[in-house]
């Protein structure tokens, strides 16, 4: 199917607390239109997954509205916009008008039962709209961050399971089993917050490269959960949250996001830094 771009068709959007998002376009020609929303295929891979909306005009303002509902949740991963004027017609790639992120910017306040679903609207590289979406049976929203000399401490609140007496946190080597579980500070059935230093993550050594994932495990028997934080209207924090490093030893620490939002720290040697994924 081919893409045509139009860079004048432009789509207003808007979401509310429960995640229901309302896309605004202008009136066209068009007699069946629809929202045709994409899931990027992975490098290489055969697009597979599509969700369709109608378009209708709206009472008021005679514009074309389509509502994406909170449910069913959109599978993980980043979802591109296009009119479908016709059902066999050329798609057209949408370009972003405002865009409403109000409700988002204290998401992190709610309690998210599970599973945790979170929908973000986004301007891609290229400039056109699009929906970062996470879909997770549990979630570890990470907030404040603190780096001293000595070590970093982080704070997070669960989403979609509580915490027990037991709860550990896990930091886990990425690429190979190592692991080290610490003990969190448990403040209620959902918050907690765990420190990290050195002595936990080199060893004595500093291998380039070494990147440690963070976890929550409610429970000594829970599978352990991912430490992200999701739960606000940043789509892609990587580049946007940029954290000190703690170095000690010969070695440099440092919290960073990953591209998926997820919490983990680098360490490497003091004098040569690398840019973590």
């Amino acid at each position: 199917m081919t893409t045509h771009l139009d860079t004048h068709l432009r789509t207003h959007c808007a979401i509310d607390p429960d995640g229901r998002v309302t896309f605004r376009l202008p009136p066209g020609p068009a007699s069946r239109p629809r929202l045709l929303l994409r899931l990027r295929p992975k490098k290489g891979r055969p697009e597979t997954t599509v969700h369709l909306l109608d378009l209708e005009p709206g009472r008021a303002d005679g514009d074309l509205h389509a509502v994406l509902e909170p449910d069913p949740a959109l599978d993980e991963g980043r979802w591109d916009l296009y009119l479908l004027p016709e059902p066999e017609a050329e798609r057209q790639r949408l370009r972003p008008g405002p865009r409403d992120l109000r409700a988002l910017v204290d998401g992190h306040l709610r309690d998210r039962p599970s599973p945790v679903a979170v929908r973000i609207p986004y301007v891609t590289k290229d400039g056109f709209l699009a929906l970062r979406a996470w879909r997770r049976t549990a979630h570890a929203e990470a907030r404040a961050i603190d780096v001293t000399e000595q070590a970093m401490t982080v704070e997070a609140r669960l989403h979609g399971a509580e915490l027990h007496e037991d709860a550990t946190v896990r930091l886990r080597l990425r690429g190979s089993d190592t692991v080290r579980d610490l003990r969190p500070r448990i403040d209620d059935a959902r918050g907690f917050s765990f420190t990290a230093g050195p002595e936990d993550l080199t060893d004595g050594t500093a291998a380039p490269g070494r990147i440690w994932d963070a976890f929550v495990r409610p429970t000594a028997d829970a599978p352990p959960i991912r430490i992200g934080r999701l739960l606000d209207d940043v789509a892609d924090r990587k580049h946007v949250f940029v954290y000190p490093a703690l170095t000690a030893g010969g070695s440099s620490l440092r919290p960073y996001y990953t591209v998926d939002n997820d919490l983990a720290i680098e360490v490497t040697p003091a004098e040569s830094p690398i840019c973590p994924k």
